[in-house]
């Protein structure tokens, strides 16, 4: 049997128990899985962005790096590669590389729905640096998701 911790978010598998998973019932076992922390996170948002600057400068060459062009260009490389990578493997190329991933707080792979919503909050920035207790931000607890160390 497996479920995800109610507090923690860690997927805690283990037989015989039935009821809900909250961080006092159930026991650290080797297989949990942790959440990822704010570094990593950050880390990974990081590496992103350098590459959607990388990106957008050698594709819009015409659109002098520091100009509104460039940011706005910037933008919608990085949305585009986030929600693509996202979608298609669960992690953008910055996660994948700091070894995290995401998923719905179920464990289950998130739909290209949910994952260009959560793109966009990203691109807005506040509901990114605004989080809870457990490292989730807005824009993951608006589509049921979770970041995970892979």
């Amino acid at each position: 049997m497996s479920a995800r911790c109610l507090d923690c978010f860690a997927l805690v598998t283990w037989g015989g128990y039935v009821g809900p998973v909250t961080s006092t019932s159930h026991p650290r076992t080797s297989d949990a899985v942790e959440a990822a922390g704010l570094g990593r996170r950050l880390a990974a948002i990081a590496v992103d962005w350098a590459l959607s600057i990388l990106v957008a400068v050698l594709v819009f060459s015409q659109a002098r790096y520091g100009s509104s062009a460039s940011s706005l260009a910037t933008l919608g490389v990085f949305a585009v590669e986030v929600t693509a990578l996202t979608w298609l493997t669960g992690a953008s190329f910055g996660q994948r590389l700091l070894g995290l991933r995401v998923v719905r707080v179920d464990g289950g792979r998130l739909g290209l729905g949910r994952v260009a919503v959560r793109t966009l909050l990203i691109c807005l920035v506040i509901p990114a640096v605004v989080y809870d207790s457990a490292g989730r931000g807005l824009h993951d607890r608006a589509v049921g998701s979770i970041v995970l160390r892979a």
